[in-house]
């Protein structure tokens, strides 16, 4: 997941290939509440791993039920008529499928709670819950705000008498999520009698009832359903486990890959993207926006478990859509709406107001950052696409904590004025897809001249590795240290049995060339396999050398850097990625210090591992060794006529780093006064 601040992303062209959707927030979350008010253990199977469920997993242990996650599958055992463990405080982040469904059902079940959440989620409405509870006779408190979290369950001694002769009313047009908790929750009081839920006014998100029905009926409460303004819990109804379910992957996520088929064209003679793990049949109402999405032009078909779909008109066609059956997907379709022929209309979608954030108002904010024209009404938005290339914007997209507005903006990387994108906070992904960008960036390609490279060269003990790295962890770019791929090469020669001389020279160099390697963490691997301390032996320093000196495996090893130009971007340091590797890099920095300077760093080094030396000798030493790479006939060491000289004789790394990071930033689009701020 990326873990940095914002996620530059450059402009995208061309998908294809397949990848697997995570399991659906709606359905995983509804499993494991199912599963712990359930007698008997459930078997969980292809459970969403997100912020979301992690909340609600942690809520259940505290509750006292036992869940088993040491791998997949997972295994949680429910209360099965137990009280659960009481007092007890839950933190639900701000996980709307978890604190309303518990809220509910801790209110049913006996004892004392306090439920809290983020700050977005003490200002997402709860009171409409609360006020259907109390009609039962259930004793709930508001702690801050009444109608919103965080709230107090007050039955220490027991569950008080509940009124059930008349229909519990409970309003329909705010959040479905009030109606799903209900019933949920109902089926715990319906020991001895039918219970009836009323709805009033218009029942929104109807897909997500019918969700929640589904799952009901597989652990065994049979819900009537009348119209969808009344429903009634059966008596004697009574919680059992299936004993295994199956989460399908998220419709709302495929939302975001349907729509990328529809925009990107197709590469590599590919037809498009095929999402795997959620079909036509889907239980999910969000699977309908697959009609909005041919609506608009994409050519989509699919089975049970996949999706396959292709760019068909273009510019695609604008639509005007109730969108009240998909209330999240249809967040995408605003950003489809930037590469559509006209004006597109999204009605019905008030309940984006009392989401994560207020979407209505977000949406129409980041989209005329991109150049759109947005009409925003209480329930609706109109949206009209910026009228040439030379219209569009490079915007830096605030995302609210939002992990629908990040996901969807990621999209308009596709503009057609090839402007880049940045994604601020991206890392709010991981509430329901905390691998989504890397899922995007395996399936969508883009030239390598678009894929944004920062080179760092200098000489030996510069410091350059370390500034590398750490600037592509700020940035979330690919990291490659050139300097030990000699290194790698030459074990990898080694343990393949393949002797280090001329008369092997080919073979070595085919193995250098498909070397499977991974700078991460400080750590250096190769086919999975930890070698950094193995490449930092003597031996493996004499053998370097021997395969360095065979043209064919350097040739081999140029290539195979040129594979580490990967989105988002590169960071590479070396002595000769500016001049020979990546020459047309867009910012190179010729990191230099004293050679004064540069001994003590490394005495410090070798001293924090036991190894004595004389400051003089390393010092003679890294000399000689500025000599002998300068005067190199193959890539000698030499600043690139277009490298930012900077010396960190005075600096700290991470002073260093900065520096590295402020001229970059000078070179985005998103800078202070640059075209992207306009009207932001």
């Amino acid at each position: 997941m990326f873990s940095t601040a914002f996620l530059d992303i450059p402009p995208l062209q061309t998908a294809h290939g397949s990848l697997h959707l995570p399991g659906s927030k709606s359905i995983s979350n509804r499993v494991l509440l199912l599963a712990a008010l359930s007698h008997g253990t459930t078997t969980v199977h292809d459970l969403l791993a997100s912020d979301d469920t992690r909340v609600m997993l942690d809520a259940l242990r505290q509750l006292g039920c036992t869940v088993e996650e040491d791998g997949a599958p997972l295994r949680i055992t429910g209360l099965g008529g137990r009280t659960p463990t009481s007092p007890t405080e839950l933190f639900l982040g701000n996980a709307g499928t978890a604190m309303r469904p518990l809220a509910a059902a801790l209110a049913l079940l006996g004892g004392e709670y306090r439920l809290s959440g983020v700050a977005r989620m003490h200002e997402r409405p709860i009171g409409d819950l609360v006020d259907a509870l109390r009609q039962l006779g259930c004793q709930i408190e508001y702690l801050g705000n009444a109608g919103y979290p965080p709230l107090r369950i007050a039955q220490a001694a027991s569950v008080p008498a509940l009124s059930l002769a008349a229909p519990i009313r409970v309003r329909g047009d705010v959040s479905s999520q009030f109606l799903t908790a209900l019933l949920m929750a109902l089926p715990l009081a319906a020991t001895r009698q039918d219970v009836v839920i009323e709805v009033v006014g218009e029942l929104i998100s109807r897909p997500y009832i019918a969700i929640t029905l589904h799952l009901l009926a597989r652990f065994g409460i049979a819900v009537a359903n009348d119209n969808w303004q009344h429903f009634t819990i059966p008596a004697g109804s009574r919680y059992q486990s299936p004993g295994s379910v199956h989460v399908e992957s998220d419709a709302s996520s495929a939302s975001y890959f349907i729509a990328l088929g529809a925009i990107a064209e197709s590469a590599g003679g590919q037809n498009g993207i095929k999402i795997m793990g959620v079909g036509l049949d889907s239980i999910q109402g969000d699977i309908r926006f697959v009609d909005a999405a041919r609506a608009m032009g994409a050519q989509i078909s699919g089975g049970p478990h996949w999706l396959q779909v292709a760019r068909g008109a273009w510019p695609l066609k604008a639509i005007e859509l109730d969108c009240n059956h998909i209330p999240d997907a249809a967040m995408t379709l605003a950003v489809m709406a930037l590469y559509a022929d006209g004006t597109t209309t999204l009605r019905n979608i008030a309940s984006w107001r009392v989401k994560e954030t207020d979407r209505l108002a977000a949406m129409a904010c980041e989209l005329r950052k991109l150049g759109a024209t947005v009409e925003e009404g209480a329930d609706y938005l109109r949206i009209t696409p910026p009228t040439t290339p030379a219209d569009w914007r490079a915007a830096s997209i605030r995302t609210y904590d939002d992990h629908r507005i990040a996901m969807c903006f990621s999209l308009a990387a596709f503009n057609p004025a090839g402007l880049p994108v940045r994604i601020e906070d991206p890392q709010c992904v991981a509430k329901t897809f905390p691998d989504y960008f890397e899922a995007l960036f395996s399936v969508v390609h883009t030239p390598p001249a678009a894929i944004p490279v920062i080179c760092i060269d200098g000489p030996t003990a510069s410091g350059k590795g370390t500034v590398a790295e750490t600037l592509a962890q700020q940035l979330g770019y690919a990291f490659l240290d050139s300097g030990s791929l000699y290194r790698i090469a030459a074990l990898a020669a080694v343990r393949a049995g393949l002797p280090i001389d001329a008369g092997h020279e080919s073979a070595i160099a085919a193995l250098a060339g498909a070397l499977d390697v991974r700078f991460e963490n400080h750590r250096v691997w190769l086919a999975g396999d930890d070698v950094t301390a193995a490449i930092r032996t003597e031996e493996a320093g004499m053998n370097a050398s021997r395969v360095s000196a065979l043209p064919a495996v350097r040739q081999a090893l140029v290539g195979l850097q040129h594979s580490f130009q990967r989105l988002p971007g590169l960071v590479a340091d070396g002595r000769d990625m500016g001049t020979v590797i990546f020459p047309q890099a867009p910012l190179k920095v010729y990191l230099t210090a004293s050679a004064e300077c540069r001994a003590e760093r490394r005495h410090k080094q070798l001293i924090s591992k036991g190894i004595s030396i004389k400051i003089a000798d390393l010092r003679a030493d890294l000399e000689a060794r500025d000599a002998r790479d300068m005067s190199r006939s193959a890539a000698p060491l030499k600043q690139a006529q277009d490298a930012v000289p900077l010396d960190s004789s005075s600096l700290s790394v991470e002073q260093t780093v900065q520096l590295v990071s402020h001229l970059w930033q000078q070179r985005q689009p998103f800078a202070p006064g640059a075209q992207g701020d306009k009207g932001a």
